[in-house]
Parts: C-alpha cells; structure tokens; sequence
C-alpha cells in the first residue's frame, strides 16, 4: 500500500455542519460513518496518512447551476461574507480540529518532522489550512491567532470575492482570466504569510490573482486541488501557461478528484472512470516534471469518481497509476513526499 498525504480535503466542514444536527464530531471521525468520504477507519483501509484540512466558512446562497442543452453552466459568484460572522464559524471549525486532537482522533502537525511521526505512529496527520479567508479581516488581526492555533497553509479566496482578492466561477466551458487579482490587502496577507512560514494556495484565485501572487510570494507556487485546463477547459482548472509557471518555481499542483474538473465535458457525475485522473496526471507530469504532481483530493467537498467513493478507494488511484507505467519512485513523489517537499519550504525548515 502507498501511503498517500493529500493536499486539500474539507472533513471539518463535513463535521460542523453534522455537529450542529448533533452528532459527535470525535466520536464520527474516530469511529467511522457511512457519511461524507473521510474518518480513521477509512483513512487507514485506503492508506489516507494525513493532509490538509480546510477551514471554510460556506456560502448559503450559492445554486451551483444546470447545464444547458450544449452541456455549458456558468454559476454566478457566491456574495461576499461578512468578517464577523465568518470569523465566528471558523474558530467554531478549528475548534472541532483541537477537539480532535486532544481526543487522539488526529494530530495536528505544524512541521514536516509532526507528520512524519504522525505518520510512523499511525495517527491522521492533519494540516489545517484556511479556504477563503474571511475570517481573517483585512487587518489580518486574526492571522496569528490561527497560525498559534496551527494554521500553517490558507487560500486568500475562495470562488467568491472578497478584500484579499477574485475568486473564479464553477463555470464551463471558461477560462479562469475572469476578473481582477489581489487587492493590497491581498498583497499584504501573502507577504505576512511568507514572513510566518504559512504555505499560499492558489486554488479558486483568478489567473491574474495566480500572477499578483507569483510577483508578490517569496515561496513556489502550489495549487493545492486543481487540473488541466486543456482536458477540462473550467475556471477553476490551469492553463499550460500557470503549469509552465509552476513548474519553474519548482512548485506543486494536487490533483482535484472533483468529476467537474476530471470529465472532458465538466458534468458532475460520479461515473468518471479513473482513466480520466490518470490522463491528468499524465499531462502535468509530462508539462512540469513528477515532482511537481501531487494528490488533492478535494474529500467531503465534491462529487468524486463512484470507484474511487471515499477515503478507502484511494488505492485504486494508486493502482490505476501503477498499471499506467509508474513506478514506486515516482508514485512515492506522487502520493507523499512532493507535499512534504513544498511544506518544508513553506515553513522555513532547514533543506
């Protein structure tokens, strides 16, 4: 079994929001449920090791839209959220991460060495990672709350606009040049965040957003869960030219599962063959080098491949990588070890 560290999952949201109909998030995630795609038991039969686990303050309002006869949606942005009351759902989601790792269920790891141990002791190593930062308020007067909490990896936006900067739609087909970039206050967050050691995420940012970072990061450039724009032309999805850009700082992309952003058509729909993730792995790995090509999932926030259907599938993704010519070498690179690569760097650990 190859033990997979994934780059993007949203099983906080998942236990929130079950937590507010009364359910135990320690006791689900400890002990396993038939909800969502991620819990220990699960995590341990698919070779699931740890990754990065969002803080996301949801957006109420947002209808994704239907396709037309041509196959073709475009879903307006979310409206953009309030500081206050996102700030509040957030700590209420870092604290069911806390909770979890005081009761055993994971272990919150601020360190490359933290995961490895986790990894070695058997122990969900979890990343907390923030998803649009709201919450964080453009005095960034909250940022270091969170980074003393274990905030170690953000996304300035999520696919909605706020003072940090653009998000792009769940459009198709599109290309992700949909608007502005990073406001100076965006700016701003992503220099405090090379100065703390907190890894930058441009996943759901415009492509003018991808270069206002790129100018202002003193870090490689990672997209935590997104694909190929040239298979599956959706915003959310990179151009060859973002790739090229990638793989020059020596950067990373983390292959989304979302069927959305795997499907030559972007539909939804859960009977996606896992030919299609290996054909953009294949893409990436041939534009930027094996490693700069990692796995992030996108767990309890997408639709995913029925095959695959939740944590415990995550081999067959190993396998159907094996059986397309990769070796334990590069699927060791694939699956862990470009994460951890990027993490130290963001972090500021010694080479």
């Amino acid at each position: 079994m190859q033990a997979v560290f994934d780059g993007h999952n949203d099983v906080l949201l998942r236990l929130w929001q079950r937590a507010r109909g009364g359910s135990d998030p320690v006791i689900e995630f400890m002990d396993g449920t038939d909800k969502g795609h991620i819990d220990a038991p699960r995590a341990r039969a698919g070779g699931l090791v740890g990754g990065l686990s969002a803080i996301y303050v949801p957006s109420g309002d947002l209808v994704l839209k239907m396709p037309d006869e041509n196959g073709h949606y475009s879903t307006p942005l979310a409206a953009p959220l309030d500081h206050l009351p996102s700030l509040a759902t957030a700590m209420e989601l870092a604290d069911i991460a806390i909770r979890l790792d005081r009761a055993g269920a994971w272990r919150l790891c601020r360190s490359t060495g933290e995961i490895r141990e986790a990894i070695k002791d058997e122990v969900f190593a979890a990343v907390l990672h923030m998803e649009g930062c709201e919450a964080i308020g453009p005095d960034l007067a909250a940022l270091e709350t969170f980074y003393a909490a274990g905030l170690r990896s953000l996304g300035p936006v999520w696919s909605r606009h706020n003072v940090f900067g653009h998000g792009v739609p769940f459009a198709y087909p599109s290309s992700p040049d949909t608007g502005p970039g990073l406001t100076e206050a965006g700016v701003e967050l992503v220099r405090a965040c090379n100065r703390l050691g907190i890894l930058i995420d441009l996943a759901h940012m415009t492509e003018q957003g991808f270069w206002d970072v790129a100018k202002a990061t003193d870090q490689p450039l990672v997209t935590s869960h997104s694909n190929v724009h040239a298979l599956t032309p959706v915003a959310r999805n990179l151009t060859d030219r973002q790739l090229d850009a990638i793989r020059e700082s020596r950067g990373l992309v983390g292959l989304n599962y979302a069927t959305t952003m795997l499907r030559a058509d972007g539909q939804e729909n859960a009977a996606t063959p896992l030919s299609d993730m290996v054909r953009h792995v294949d893409y990436m790995v041939e534009r930027m080098g094996v490693d700069c090509v990692a796995l992030g999932s996108d767990f309890d926030g997408a639709t995913i491949p029925g095959e695959i259907a939740d944590a415990a599938g995550n081999q067959k993704l190993v396998a159907a990588l094996r059986a397309a010519g990769y070796g334990d070498r590069e699927l060791k690179k694939i699956c862990r070890e470009n994460w951890l690569r990027i993490l130290g760097q963001a972090w500021h650990e010694p080479a």
